[in-house]
């Protein structure tokens, strides 16, 4: 029986590591609920971890949740891609297990001791080599295919390698200026041009393939012009200036508002699996038109004023990352399992459940009338957050165990 099950689960890189990704979700959110319970006194009480909660939580999400979701998508895309050599086993098992382990290490950590935890980081940041040296291989051998969103997401993971380095040094020297390249560098140059290059090459694609006389559109203009504005973000971040930021932010908003138009947002909603999709990437829009606002209140003021606090990061990591990795997840397990490309009520719900947990943990600081009321919003943001994954999970993980329902490998 075991011995099936890990057949199963290894038989296609996207089962193991949206498997690990799904539990991995649940026990990030849970702690960070647990945390900000503690932290605001609403239930239990503050808790001390060998790393400020802070820096943890951010490193949990930006490179131990979405990469084993990346991971699965892109072990299994880029032999489609490329027209290469599929991913052997061997390679994303060991990312896989690489992960795991170093994930456990880094909980276990928090709570026994540092030096658990930089164990921990030193495994992931294994996994994540083991990835790149991968699919940099495979895109090293492609010949006469278009490789300019594989060459974009393989830089990125490069730089998500730098950042998961930085994070390591850290720890162990206390440098101020590694932690912030490391949380920086994770935001803007790993997860931001990953998500950018797959929206512009799938969601115009998927879209031709269920909507009625869709005219693809995908210039590569505005891709390299979006990925300069957020490399230029990262940048400016890095060097605190803060109010210049406006000048890459709106003019990367006013592309995503523009792709959204032209790829059919409104149009997308015929078909729930697709509108997903759609809709996640019009959070785009929405998050860097509020960072470039805050930008331009640092302008005007000698004194960094954040009246829209955190707000623009979450609808950026809620609403975009988060409601794209899960609407691809969504789609990548149901095609891969044999199953109708249908997204069933239930999962369509709980897509609503992830969007108002971006707007829950957004209003707060955009509302101040309702600012009052911020840390129990954050928490129940967080707590609907949670549900909404856990009963996401519990719908699709059996599927990664399973074999697939039409007979068919993998």
């Amino acid at each position: 029986m075991l011995n099936k099950l890990w057949l199963n689960i290894s038989s296609a890189p996207h089962r193991s590591l949206f498997l690990a990704g799904a539990l991995q979700g649940i026990f990030t959110l849970t702690w960070w609920v647990y945390d900000l319970a503690g932290r605001y006194a609403l239930l239990g009480s503050f808790s001390v971890w060998s790393i400020a909660p802070t820096w943890s939580h951010a490193f949990l999400m930006i490179y131990c949740f979405f990469p084993f979701f990346i991971f699965g998508f892109l072990f299994t895309t880029y032999p489609n891609w490329l027209n290469g050599k599929k991913i052997s086993k061997n390679v994303y098992m060991t990312t896989c297990l690489l992960m795991v382990v170093g994930v456990a290490l880094f909980y276990t950590g928090l709570i026994h001791g540092q030096w658990l935890s930089i164990l921990g980081v030193t495994a992931i940041l294994g996994g994540f080599i083991s990835a790149f040296r991968a699919l940099q291989l495979v895109l090293i051998q492609a010949k006469g295919q278009d490789r300019r969103h594989a060459i974009v997401t393989s830089t990125a993971l490069l730089m998500g390698c730098l950042g998961i380095a930085a994070y390591l040094l850290w720890l162990l020297t206390e440098a101020q200026l590694l932690l912030d390249f490391s949380r920086h560098a994770g935001i803007w140059f790993f997860l931001m041009p990953i998500l950018l290059a797959v929206s512009h090459r799938m969601i115009p694609f998927f879209s031709s393939r269920v909507l009625d006389n869709y005219v693809i559109v995908r210039p590569y203009w505005i891709l390299w012009i979006m990925l300069a504005c957020t490399v230029a973000h990262g940048l400016l971040q890095l060097m605190q200036l803060l109010q210049y930021l406006w000048l890459s932010d709106f003019l990367l908003a006013l592309c995503a508002l523009y792709l959204s138009i032209r790829w059919g947002l409104l149009r997308s909603f015929q078909v729930s699996l697709l509108a997903v999709l759609h809709i996640a990437f019009a959070w785009l829009s929405v998050s860097m038109l509020l960072f470039g606002l805050q930008s331009l209140v640092f302008m005007q003021t000698e004194t960094e004023t954040w009246i829209l606090g955190m707000a623009p990061l979450h609808a950026l990591a809620i609403g975009y990352f988060a409601s794209m990795v899960l609407g691809m997840a969504s789609r990548v397990t149901i095609g891969h399992s044999g199953r109708p490309l249908v997204l069933d009520r239930f999962t369509w719900q709980l897509f609503i459940g992830f969007q108002a947990t971006a707007a829950i943990r957004v209003l707060p600081e955009l509302i101040p009338a309702i600012g009052q009321f911020a840390p129990a919003l954050y928490l129940i943001a967080g707590l609907i957050w949670l549900t909404c994954f856990t009963l996401w999970a519990i719908r699709y993980i059996p599927i990664y165990w399973r074999p697939r329902i039409d007979g068919k490998p993998g």
